[in-house]
């Protein structure tokens, strides 16, 4: 099954590889097959991407693995013998990105390094993922998101005040960075087209945690004091927050000069526009506790779907506390063709969550779900130059790996 990009994509004739395992890297390198690049995912021949072994799984076929690699092509290729390295080289010749997320230091043993392989290929731009960085005191600890949440001071933000800690839901640290990966990725091929050179981008879980920090950032660096837990409230605006209703929560955002007053007489509450405490968003952020508690008296007497009705209707925002499968099955989500169906092989249809990104004229491509290991092997290095007896002797060696 094909996985070229078409033509008309925004990044057609760009090829990537990516070097990448669990979630940034792949996630990063995702976000440029959508766009149309051709993305050659290399994993080691002896099971691939450990995301492979994370189930749930679909005849064999690890689920997650089929939606975080869809649009991909895939080469079992082992690294560390010369061949394999050799084989490497020769990819990267014909790349314009490497995508790579091996811990600091791992490529560089292997002759991989980003000096070493700029050196070599100097228009390719050479984008590090970690959890630290490449240089710095803490750049050769090991690393994964909630490491990241924790010294973000993410999880210092999360949850309800006096409580465990908890993280974000989502891999965020993970995600976010393959998002800043994906986007300096471009940025630098933008670059090469004015300067002719390719560049190295190191990008981190820690510092794309820290840049999500923005009103801490403003706290802080006006008044000194450390962010804290508000649960699902605003850091300094009110009300802004799930609040009960009768069978269980919705969100309210009534923080500005024409929603607040829409707010109160939506729900009945014309008495709270007289108390003065409540003049301002940031004085009724002073006096939150009070607030909810006054508002809560009237939201859980009333179901959910009323509340959002009557908000709707008088121009609040408002939205319920979708349960993810009431996601997955969301109304406006499909009639937007959010979901796709993913071409595969083996299975068929697999369920896709579509791209953010809504290009009019070259939209993202749909093209396949994530690829079997080494399913292109023999097709991508037919394209470097090797020919049918070189692939076969490479195979007989164990070099690459055996077509899934």
């Amino acid at each position: 099954m094909t996985t070229r990009p078409d033509p008309r994509a925004p990044l057609a004739g760009v090829r990537v590889v990516e070097i990448g395992a669990f979630m940034a890297a792949p996630f990063a390198a995702m976000q440029l097959a959508d766009l149309g690049a051709d993305v050659i995912k290399v994993e080691n021949p002896a099971g691939g991407d450990p995301v492979r072994q994370t189930g749930p799984f679909l005849d064999e076929h690890s689920s997650p693995f089929l939606r975080l690699n869809r649009n991909k092509r895939s080469v079992a290729l082992d690294l560390k013998t010369p061949r394999g390295a050799r084989v490497l080289e020769r990819l990267l010749g014909s790349a314009d990105v490497l995508v790579q997320n091996l811990r600091p230091g791992a490529l560089e043993t292997l002759g991989f390094g980003h000096q070493q392989v700029l050196d070599r290929h100097p228009r390719l731009i050479y984008v590090s993922v970690s959890g630290w960085g490449q240089d710095g005191p803490l750049s050769e600890h090991p690393g994964l998101d909630i490491m990241a949440q924790a010294r973000a001071g993410l999880m210092s933000i999360t949850g309800q005040p006096e409580q465990a800690p908890v993280k974000v839901g989502v891999p965020v640290c993970d995600l976010v960075c393959g998002l800043y990966a994906a986007m300096s990725a471009m940025a630098a091929l933008r670059a090469r087209e004015h300067t002719g050179a390719g560049q190295h981008v190191d990008v981190s879980l820690f510092e794309a945690g820290v840049s999500l920090a923005v009103w801490e950032a403003g706290t802080y660096f006006a008044t000194g004091q450390p962010g804290r837990k508000h649960g699902s409230a605003h850091q300094n605006s009110a009300p802004y927050q799930a609040v009960r209703s009768k069978d269980g929560w919705v969100t309210v955002g009534a923080t500005t000069d024409k929603t607040w007053p829409a707010f109160c007489r939506a729900l009945g509450m014309p008495e709270l526009l007289t108390e003065a405490r409540y003049e301002t968003s940031y004085q009724r952020y002073q006096h939150r506790a009070e607030l909810i508690a006054a508002i809560e008296a009237t939201t859980a007497e009333l179901p959910s779907a009323e509340i959002v009705r009557l908000l709707v209707d008088a121009g609040v925002p408002c939205a319920p506390i979708s349960s993810t499968d009431e996601v997955f099955t969301d109304p406006h989500l499909h009639q937007r063709g959010f979901f796709w169906q993913a071409p595969h092989p083996q299975l068929g249809a697999v369920a896709q969550i579509g791209s953010p990104m809504r290009l009019a004229e070259t939209p993202p491509r749909r093209t396949a779900a994530g690829p079997g290991l080494g399913a292109h092997t023999e097709q991508v290095l037919a394209e470097c130059g090797l020919d049918a007896g070189e692939i076969a002797r490479l195979a007989d060696d164990g070099v690459i790996g055996p077509t899934d």
